[in-house]
């Protein structure tokens, strides 16, 4: 392994709607993040109830500067200092990510220094590394997302198996559909999740594949459900309680991950469980997955909140585990939309 204690790395963060960039330094018990700023966009896209790609790329292109300049001033570094530059090479919106790609390699290149393209779903789960020292191996992550929902196998750091991945939606997708359909405002995780404190889990929901063999989800069909409870009451010219509705369909997604999650451990015995992703964000399935792993005495590390969401923060903290490694690649890496670990 390449000693890079002593590294400076940039990362940018564009694969949807927030506009990031971090500066991480290498010390000698891992990154130490010195800025992570980001650029929301909710505010241009909350009218349209989501994302709309071409508004997400435009606004990442006024942000790009401003947020790589600001994040150089609150780290207290100049470019020249800079030992390595990362962007999101994918998964996510196509234009999007052709921003924050195109500026990390003009960067790499004036600057004559190692450009990395990184995984976004990898830099959700090196979140964790970026604030826990010692995570034990083998562990079991839980990445859950807006755009993803996989569960992963570490024998290290390194090394992995994928377990299971949805069929259809994502977990974070599902939230956003629901709450787009019950007009409960944008984002939709954290609109379902609010709206669900004040009601009770007392409505009759699927957990899809809850008896299948594998360790793969779905999400659609509890999407439908919903539908089509509102359909039905609304046919019988019944009032539907959206607290008890939105707390109902919150606990049946936590319900199908953890179905999943439970066989995974009982089956691979990890030394740990890691949760990552937006998704992870929600209090109800951090709760209970605090108690899935003192069922099997075994830590469960999660992400601060700020770095569930996306950020490049995450995207810096992988890139430097990759540097630590001695990796780079060209700069004729091209975006990947649809990237897979």
């Amino acid at each position: 392994m390449t000693d890079f204690k002593g590294s400076l790395i940039l990362a940018i963060e564009t694969s949807c709607d927030e506009s990031s960039a971090a500066i991480v330094k290498g010390t000698a018990k891992g990154p130490k993040l010195l800025a992570n700023i980001v650029a929301s966009q909710v505010d241009w896209h909350e009218e349209f109830g989501g994302v709309v790609p071409e508004i997400a790329s435009r606004q990442h292109l006024r942000a790009i500067d401003r947020i790589i300049l600001r994040a150089l001033k609150e780290a207290e570094v100049s470019l020249a200092d800079l030992e390595a530059v990362a962007a999101t090479q994918g998964p996510g919106l196509v234009g999007a990510l052709l921003v924050g790609m195109a500026a990390a390699k003009a960067l790499a290149f004036s600057l004559n220094i190692p450009f990395l393209g990184i995984n976004h779903v990898a830099g959700h789960i090196y979140a964790n590394f970026l604030v826990h020292e010692k995570i034990p191996t083998p562990f079991i992550c839980l990445t859950v997302s807006g755009g993803h929902t996989d569960l992963i196998y570490f024998t290290d750091q390194r090394n992995y198996k994928i377990l299971g991945r949805t069929r259809d939606d994502a977990a974070g997708e599902a939230f956003d559909k629901v709450a787009r359909y019950l007009e409960l405002g944008y984002p939709g995780g954290p609109a379902v999740e609010k709206m669900a404190t004040n009601g009770a889990d007392n409505i009759n929901l699927p957990r899809a594949l809850e008896n299948s063999p594998d360790y793969d989800f779905s999400f659609s069909g509890l999407k439908t459900a919903v539908i089509n409870y509102v359909h039905n009451k609304k046919q019988r010219g019944e009032e539907v309680d959206l607290a008890d509705l939105a707390a109902s369909f919150q606990q049946a997604v936590i319900d199908s991950l953890k179905i999943k999650v439970d066989k995974a451990l009982a089956n691979y015995q990890p030394q740990a469980m890691l949760l990552a992703g937006g998704v992870a964000a929600n209090q109800k399935l951090r709760t209970d997955f605090q108690s899935l792993a003192a069922n099997y005495d075994i830590p469960l590390f999660l992400p601060p909140l700020e770095y569930c969401t996306d950020n490049a923060a995450m995207i810096a903290a992988a890139a430097y585990y990759r540097r630590l490694r001695g990796e780079s690649d060209p700069l004729s890496q091209e975006v990947e939309p649809t990237l897979k670990l």
